[in-house]
């Protein structure tokens, strides 16, 4: 071979195996892409967990513990005696303070105090003013006085909760210096807006407390019972 003749050739474009390598990558990357998106969550998936996101949040809400204060000038009690065969006298007493803790419609603790001085009978069976007997202001001042509540040396009483089961609530009722287990029965409670609604009836023997005043007449008997319509209003703290 002439030594001058030889040909000597160099690729002018080379394959690089590094650039094969990333496009085979990035094809893979898609396609895995594709993939995913083809087997995402349906529609009707989407909406299950937007419900139990919902659910977990009411549920986490319900588990929370809501203290609120009582609102005095929107809660009362309605109270009612019967004088057996004869006529019942019924009216209201305010409350002036306390608070409830609840959970899940459900009350923890609380209490709430009543000034037993606000005793407002509503009934019309009462004589006129001027009467020498029987009226509204007479009825006041006896059930004030030692025959019935004492007010001037027991000025308040007070309900302290110690237990809830399902529409029942109990608790500690002190009246004229004595306390003794009582019974709310037919409770409903509901929260709204930071807004506390709770409602019962409470029965209790006044003969317990020491409230033992007979009319002494067969015919007049006061029954020893005084029934108890309990309305609470409450702000969250």
């Amino acid at each position: 071979m002439d030594v001058y003749s030889m040909e000597i050739s160099f690729p002018l474009h080379p394959k690089s195996p590094k650039t094969k390598m990333n496009y085979s990558s990035v094809v893979a990357a898609a396609s895995a892409a594709l993939l995913l998106i083809a087997c995402g969550p349906s529609e009707a998936e989407l909406a299950a967990q937007r419900e139990k996101a919902v659910a977990d949040s009411l549920a986490a809400a319900a588990a929370a513990e809501h203290v609120y204060s009582i609102d005095p000038a929107n809660s009362r009690i309605e109270w009612k005696g019967t004088m057996l065969g004869v006529k019942s006298h019924y009216g209201t007493i305010a409350i002036t303070d306390g608070k409830m803790t609840v959970q899940g419609g459900m009350p923890l603790s609380g209490s709430f105090a009543v000034d037993m001085s606000a005793i407002n009978p509503l009934d019309t069976n009462y004589a006129p003013d001027d009467a020498k007997q029987g009226t509204k202001s007479m009825l006041i001042g006896h059930l004030q006085s030692p025959d019935f509540f004492d007010v001037a040396t027991f000025p308040s009483a007070e309900f302290t909760i110690t237990g809830a089961s399902g529409t029942t609530i109990t608790g500690d009722l002190t009246l004229r210096g004595q306390t003794h287990s009582e019974t709310v029965t037919d409770v409903v409670i509901t929260e709204e807006n930071g807004i506390l609604s709770a409602t019962g009836k409470l029965t209790f023997d006044r003969q317990k407390y020491g409230a033992a005043w007979s009319s002494g007449a067969k015919d007049m008997v006061l029954n020893d019972n005084i029934e108890l319509n309990i309305e609470l209003s409450g702000k969250a703290e």
